[in-house]
């Protein structure tokens, strides 16, 4: 048996409960827009073809109008204008259509990113004072802004109109901003989740005048790489982007796609996994300008020198992120296998660029809230990044603390802030009793929402291509899980660290591949033969122009009991691994002491009823098969390791009919007497026989008084008693151990399952009756 790691929540129903029937859509189809709360043809038309004529409005969203006519207004008294952005793909994608926008539009503008380490998040005064000394009169924030609010008073001090432009959540009180163009603040707009380049995609489309689809590939980076919810006006921004990308003539994405090597069309997946990391590296590492040089860039030489500056720097960041999060790793606290309920290190040294990523492993590692922070002793002050699980909104609850903090914002589920070094450990008590107050033990566990359970032969490209007519995925719109129950033909590792498991499921119709990336560790807990259950996205794996089925595993459990065979093994210490936290005892018929393991041995008869192990380890066999029958009965166990050999096997001798007994007393009649010392080889030679079994005849016929013997010497009896050879108890013996080891020993691995199974099936339906029972 294997426990899952995480939470499978099946919710689903069958196609055919389904209340209305949509035109034109399977019942899979169906199913899958069910789940996401689509049932009128309506709406899943607009679903499933996402197009322009979906989006709303600009002039909808309040502030816009008057933003509008003071960047007009800027422009034609020839006016400068700085855009203020942040150093995230967000961030970066915003600058880049807001700046080309304005250009568009006539304005003289340039573009500002702070440097995160020198400045942090957000607007600061020394930045708009430099704006103020170099002759700006506008100052537009994309992707920040909101939580501003010394800062837009300080603008207008200065005599410099501030408009924000911004998505993240809102705090009690609104900056003092010449304008605010936020969906959150603009009750007339229907749509609520655009990412900070939507919202400046907005901006540009009002300020315009028209749809300014040569933005659409920067807009597809931003929204996808922001993880905002993929619904709504983002599914289309994200579905339209994605082509307009995929055919992008821009410079800086034609350099990004040859550094990283991307071929064909691009999909979320290539947005999130490829390109968003690398436009984050840069921000990360240093200041983000070159990101927005390289987006802006028109020379496709020069776009080219950027991108493989930036492919270099993404390198460096992965070695960085590698390094903190082994030594975060080893700081959280853990006691009896778990983390504290909200997780928070800190460190002096941490690179503040790469904090979040570290937090996202920690969350991912031991399914905790994790804030990760830089300490820096010079300013007493200590800066880092937040992630959550989903049942703990990181900014609603800090937001309860907020006097901890100074600096603080964020989402639900990510955020950013500065705090005093005297703070860390209250700040951590805090969250933790909040979690403690709010989350219940189910809450730590990763849940995975189950689309639907397949049979291996229903898995088809069809049914993939159908999947995919869901896509774009991301946030509120998560690629299909499925669950899938088949017993794999082969399980192996693979990767070069060998972390990682593929598995071969095959069927008379269908074949199956599944890939499990980071569970290598189970690789030596799954049995031969063992029904696995896994989760999963299907999908379809090309190699050299040919597709084969895949699903890309996020969680297994084996549901049975499981059997490893060791039996006969001279090195079982390497094939055998006691998983940690996990009690496992080796069971000893013969009186061994010790076992090749630092298990605790002990006698089988000595164990009481009802005893649990998750592992038991049989390191002999039994003089009697009753014997490991009611040591079966008694216990209760996840896994039985044959962990057994033989030292002189009864099985592989030559065992007697009756016929040979019958011949061998004849022939002592015939001769009278029979040397066992001297005659019992040449016998053997002659008649093709093992010499034990000459000696096993003879004393079977001694014990039920037959023959005599003396000194080796063999007489028959003259009158023998009238005696069944299982009157024998030698002979019952022989027997007896002749069945142990055909069953337990030489049997193959199915046939040894088999036997087992009968008595452990045993064992877990009377402990099911017992349970029913109220026991």
């Amino acid at each position: 048996m294997i426990q899952s790691k995480m939470k499978w929540k099946f919710t689903y129903r069958n196609p055919e409960e389904s209340s209305v029937g949509l035109p034109g859509v399977t019942p899979l189809t169906q199913q899958l827009l069910e789940k996401r709360g689509i049932y009128d043809a309506e709406t899943a038309d607009r679903f499933l073809k996402p197009s322009i004529d979906q989006l709303h409005d600009p002039m909808l969203m309040e502030g816009m109008d008057r933003a509008v006519a003071r960047v007009k207004e800027a422009i034609a008294s020839d006016q400068s204008i700085l855009v203020f952005g942040d150093y995230d793909a967000d961030g970066v994608t915003s600058t880049s259509v807001m700046v080309e926008a304005l250009r568009k539009a006539g304005a003289d503008c340039d573009f500002y990113i702070p440097n995160r380490f020198t400045e942090g998040y957000g607007p600061n005064k020394e930045a708009f004072q430099f704006a103020f000394d170099s002759g700006y009169a506008l100052i537009i924030t994309v992707d920040t802004g909101i939580a501003a609010m010394e800062e837009a008073t300080f603008a207008k001090d200065l005599g410099i109109d501030l408009i924000i432009t911004d998505h993240h959540e809102v705090q009690e009180v609104l900056p003092d901003a010449y304008a605010i163009i936020h969906p959150k603040t603009s009750g007339d707009y229907p749509f609520q989740e655009l990412a900070g380049v939507g919202v400046a995609f907005k901006f540009a489309h009002a300020l315009l005048g028209r749809f300014p689809k040569e933005f659409l590939d920067l807009v597809v980076i931003g929204t996808i790489a922001d993880l905002v919810p993929l619904k709504g006006e983002n599914r289309v921004l994200a579905s339209v982007g994605l082509q307009a990308i995929s055919h992008s003539n821009r410079p800086g994405i034609q350099a990004l796609r040859k550094v990283c090597s991307i071929e064909g069309d691009m999909n979320e997946e290539t947005i999130g996994f490829t390109i968003g990391p690398r436009l984050n590296a840069v921000g990360r590492l240093q200041d983000a300008t070159p990101a927005v040089d390289l987006l802006l860039s028109e020379d496709l030489e020069e776009a080219e020198q950027i991108a493989a500056f930036i492919n270099q720097l993404n390198q460096e960041r992965q070695k960085i992120v590698a390094a903190i999060a082994k030594e975060a790793e080893e700081m959280v606290s853990v006691e009896n296998g778990e983390a504290e309920n909200v997780i928070v290190v800190a460190k002096e040294g941490w690179n503040p660029g790469v904090l979040g990523i570290v937090a996202s492993k920690l969350v991912r590692q031991f399914d905790r809230p994790a804030i990760v922070l830089a300490i820096d002793e010079e300013k007493g002050e200590a800066k880092g990044s937040a992630r959550s699980i989903d049942a703990f909104d990181l900014f609603a609850n800090c937001m309860e603390i907020r006097h901890r903090f100074i600096h603080f914002g964020g989402h639900a589920q990510a955020a950013g802030m500065t705090l005093a070094l005297d703070q860390i450990d209250d700040l951590r008590s805090d969250l933790i009793s909040l979690a403690e107050e709010k989350l219940s033990d189910d809450d730590y566990q990763q849940v995975l929402d189950i689309e639907t359970t397949v049979e291996l032969e229903d898995i088809s490209l069809k049914q993939i291509e159908e999947v995919n007519q869901l896509r774009p995925f991301g946030m509120g719109n998560p690629k299909p899980l499925f669950h899938l129950k088949h017993t794999p033909k082969e399980v192996r590792l693979i990767g070069s660290k060998k972390n990682h498991l593929k598995f071969q499921f095959q069927s008379q119709q269908s074949r199956v591949d599944g890939i499990a990336f980071g569970l290598g560790d189970l690789y030596q807990q799954i049995s031969p033969q063992a029904p696995l259950d896994v989760v999963g996205e299907l999908g379809i794996n090309e190699w050299n122009g040919r597709k084969n089925l895949q699903v890309m595993i996020k969680d297994l459990s084996v549901k049975e009991w499981q059997l490893f065979d060791h039996r006969g093994s001279k090195h079982i210490e390497k094939n055998l691994i006691i998983p940690p936290n996990q009690t496992f005892a080796a069971v000893s018929f013969q009186g061994a002491e010790q076992a090749p393991f630092d298990v605790p041995v002990i006698q089988a008869d000595t164990l009481d009823h009802g005893e649990s192990f998750d592992g038991l380890l049989l390191i002999d066999l039994p003089e009697r098969m009753s014997d490991m029958t009611e040591l079966l009965s008694k216990l209760e166990t996840r896994k039985v390791f044959a962990c057994y050999h033989i030292q002189e096997s009864t099985f592989l001798k030559t065992w007697p009919s009756r016929d040979h007994f019958k011949w061998f007393y004849g022939m002592l009649l015939k001769r009278g007497r029979f040397n066992l010392h001297e005659e019992a080889d040449l016998l053997a030679n002659r008649k093709g026989w093992d010499k034990s079994m000459v000696e096993f005849i003879s004393e079977v016929f001694f014990e039920l008084d037959f023959v005599r013997m003396k000194d080796g010497i063999i007489t028959a009896e003259s009158e023998p008693s009238q005696k069944d050879l299982r009157e024998s108890s030698l002979y019952l013996q022989r027997e007896e151990q002749l069945q142990i080891e055909r069953t337990l020993y030489y049997s193959t691995y199915k046939e040894l399952k088999s036997w087992f199974d009968q008595y452990m099936n045993q064992r877990s339906k009377q402990v099911k009756e017992e349970v029913t029972n109220g026991l």
